[in-house]
């Protein structure tokens, strides 16, 4: 986060209401029950804490259609993989909620992992046990492929957080393209009765996508992460100028990443409504393309859309 924008933020928090903090679902049904007898809409933005400016434009978002706000703040392990970094997730609660205090956030729900797998909950999936919930066709490819286990977590933890906070209209960002479409299955396949929201990705000044694990880049690290949303805009000029070949698109974006040596986990032109890897040319349903870089330790992830609108 730029830290001149953190100063204003923080300093703005000092005289914003706080919003409520509720713990147990119990609770804030109590709440929500409240809000529905006054005849308010609610709004939902999920995070797992460690706050940006990006999480603070989805309840921005959120507060001017909705009448009510609550954020949730859960670190969710089923989404971790043994290997990967649950333990040292930045978890900045106090600061999280002053920053939500500062675009009018209504309520954080903020429950202990026991209140959201109430079966408990195990990094090794194999020994899990409880309900969980798969999204098939479109939770295989790109992220998946390389994090087979995370769209299950995703998939569970966002129909818990639904089922629970039971809001009107929930929230997400498009920089998590491939999520936001699982997502938005799950809630048509399984008719859960919130619209769900899709705002867009918001950047730092040279690009980069924000996100709560660019805190781990390095200053060297940092100033070389933009360079995947350097490869995709490098894709994007050849779409505006008429190109609709997909492997014509991955080939510049590729050209680019290699120049700069990162490490290339995968870089993709999918369909925007299946995600299945376009081989041809991008057809009516226009495409996502997007991809997953290693800068150091931290794996840096972006899309950008061809002939798809989301919000501004």
């Amino acid at each position: 986060m730029n830290h001149s924008f953190s100063r204003r933020l923080f300093s703005a928090s000092t005289s914003a209401l706080r919003p409520r903090i509720v713990n147990t679902i119990a609770e804030y049904r109590e709440l929500r029950h409240e809000w529905i007898m006054q005849g308010k809409s609610i709004g939902f933005v999920p995070t797992m804490g460690a706050l940006h400016h990006g999480h603070l434009s989805l309840a921005k978002t959120a507060k001017a259609e909705c009448d009510k706000v609550v954020a949730s703040i859960f670190v969710n392990p089923a989404q971790f993989a043994p290997t990967e970094d649950l333990d040292r997730y930045p978890r900045t609660f106090e600061s999280d909620v002053d920053l939500l205090a500062t675009v009018g956030v209504d309520a954080v729900f903020a429950p202990a992992v026991a209140e959201m797998y109430p079966a408990g909950i195990t990094l090794d999936v194999a020994k899990q046990s409880g309900t969980f919930v798969q999204v098939l066709g479109k939770s295989h490819m790109l992220e998946g492929s390389v994090r087979p286990h995370f769209f299950r977590g995703v998939a569970t933890v966002v129909t818990k957080l639904l089922n629970a906070t039971q809001p009107h209209k929930a929230f997400f960002g498009q920089k998590d393209g491939q999520q936001c479409a699982v997502i938005r299955t799950l809630v048509r396949d399984l008719l859960i009765p919130t619209e769900v929201v899709v705002c867009q990705t918001v950047r730092e000044a040279d690009g980069l996508a924000m996100s709560s694990r660019n805190r781990y880049l390095d200053p060297q690290e940092r100033a070389l992460a933009p360079v995947l949303y350097k490869a995709l805009q490098a894709a994007e000029a050849l779409y505006v100028a008429g190109e609709r070949d997909a492997s014509v698109l991955r080939d510049a974006g590729m050209k680019v990443l290699q120049s700069a040596g990162v490490q290339v986990e995968y870089l993709s032109v999918a369909n925007s409504l299946s995600l299945e890897e376009e081989q041809g040319k991008i057809g009516a349903d226009g495409a996502m393309m997007s991809g997953a870089v290693k800068i150091g330790k931290t794996r840096i992830i972006d899309n950008i859309l061809f002939g798809v609108e989301v919000r501004k």
